[in-house]
Order: structure tokens, then C-alpha cells, then sequence
């Protein structure tokens, strides 16, 4: 509801969903933006109840009405002069609505109902068709508000993705390593042990020389990898290493 009243709709934006139907409804007919979103909802809740089961129905039922409600008692006005600014924190804040809503398994309707539907008879990932009905909402800008509309609904689109990946996984990412030594693995496992980096050895066979060897793995957030890798490169400059991000752990020291 704030996205749209305060940031989408005043710069004629529509980035997808219900509400970006509104929008291009609002800019076309002018047609109340609230209005066009509890008639659409309306309808998706009317085919969730015929093709999905009561459980999602009732997940869905309640966010669908209280979304158009919300926009209708809540004044439209322009936050910030910058369109650039105002999609950037429209689409920040339209996440962070969206993924509280996905953790409480709940929805606020409007065109999340027909990939639940599209999963259900054909077995579609609910993300792909979500994103091509979003993709030809988009698309429309071109013909309503033009190409500059268009462009920015897009960006609009990445930047929501971006953040409710980051919420949903969790903002405090850490670092998988896995280190190989031909000679310095007990110092390397030293110094990791020393630093209190959680350490864990695995008994490897390289597949070109067949020998047994060690492989360590270790777990560290932001803050110590830097360091790490540099203490590293110290003990062997031609350590073998690789690096992959993971985005939550749960249970030792790092955990959760």
C-alpha cells in the first residue's frame, strides 16, 4: 500500500502485479486505483476457490481485501521528486511487505493466485509464471505512460527480487573455504584453530596423483574472510582454495 500510493502511482510506474494493473488502469481510464485492485482480487479469489484448496483460499482471502481497503483510506501523494529514488524505495518497501507475507504463509492476492493454479495443473514453477505475468504488466508501459515507464517498472522488478531474496534468506551471509596444502595443512589448521574459526577435516583423494590428503573446511562471515585468506596465502601462497557463499547456518558456532 505505501509503495504504491506514496512511490508507484505518482510517477505512473506499474511494476507488475494487481496493483500495476491499477496503475495502467488509473493512468488510461482513470479508474481508482483501489477500486481496480478489489475488483481484480475479487476475481482471483473467486477462481482460487474454484481451482485451489480452502487452505490457500483462506490465506489469500484476507490480504486481498485489506490491500484495496488500505489504498482506498490512504491518501496518494509524491514522496520524493526523483523517479529513480521513488522506485528504488518503492520496490525496497514492496519487498519487505511481500516476504513478511510469504513467512506467515499468507498473500495479498491478486496475480500470485494463477501460478498457484498453474502448478497445480501443469506443474509450472510458481516464480517463472509469476514473473512472465509481471513481464506483460511491465510490457504495457510502453503503451500507457511510454518507454521511460517501462524501463524503470523493470528496474523496479530486480530491485524487489534482490531484496526479498535477501530477506528471505537472510542478510548476514557467510563464506564456505575449502583449502588443500601439499605441505602446510597442519599450520593452516593451526592458524584456524588458533583464530577460533569453526574447522572441519575432510580425508580426500586427488584425482590426478590418486594420494590421500586432507581437506579443510572452514566457515567464516564477512569480517574474517579477508583476514583469513591473507593468514592463508602466509602459511602457503599456493594453497589451493575455494570459496562459495552460503546464506544461512544452523547450529555450531556461526549458527543460528
Amino acid at each position: 500500500m505505501i509503495s504504491i500510493n506514496f512511490f508507484y502511482s505518482p510517477i505512473e510506474v506499474a511494476a507488475g502485479g494487481a496493483t500495476g494493473i491499477a496503475i495502467l488502469l488509473n493512468a488510461t481510464f482513470g479508474i481508482n486505483t483501489a477500486i481496480s485492485v478489489l475488483v481484480i482480487n475479487i476475481i482471483m479469489v473467486t477462481l482460487a476457490f474454484f481451482f485451489l484448496e480452502k487452505s490457500i483460499v483462506q490465506k489469500i482471502a484476507l490480504g486481498s481485501f485489506l490491500l484495496p481497503l488500505l489504498m482506498y483510506i490512504t491518501p496518494s501523494f509524491k514522496l520524493v521528486d526523483d523517479s529513480l529514488l521513488a522506485v528504488i524505495i518503492g520496490g525496497t518497501i514492496f519487498a519487505v511487505g511481500i516476504a513478511i507475507l510469504y513467512r506467515i504463509d499468507a498473500s495479498s492476492g491478486g496475480t500470485t493466485v494463477p501460478p498457484l493454479i498453474i502448478r497445480k495443473y501443469f506443474h509450472i514453477n510458481t516464480a517463472i509464471s509469476l514473473l512472465f505475468i509481471d513481464s506483460v504488466v511491465t510490457f504495457f508501459n510502453i503503451f500507457t505512460m511510454g518507454l521511460n515507464a517501462f524501463f524503470m517498472a523493470a528496474f523496479s522488478i530486480v530491485i524487489t527480487s534482490i531484496v526479498m531474496r535477501y530477506i528471505e534468506t537472510g542478510l548476514d551471509h557467510k563464506f564456505q573455504i575449502q583449502v588443500m596444502s601439499l605441505h602446510k595443512t597442519a599450520e593452516i589448521k593451526k592458524m584456524a584453530l588458533n583464530v577460533d574459526h569453526s574447522l572441519t577435516i575432510y580425508d580426500v583423494r586427488g584425482g590426478y596423483s590418486d594420494n590421500h590428503k586432507e581437506l579443510l573446511m572452514l566457515v567464516v562471515d564477512n569480517q574474517s574472510y579477508g583476514p583469513l585468506l591473507r593468514a592463508i596465502h602466509d602459511i602457503d601462497s599456493e594453497a589451493f582454495i575455494i570459496t562459495s557463499n552460503v546464506v544461512k547456518v544452523h547450529g555450531g558456532r556461526l549458527g543460528i
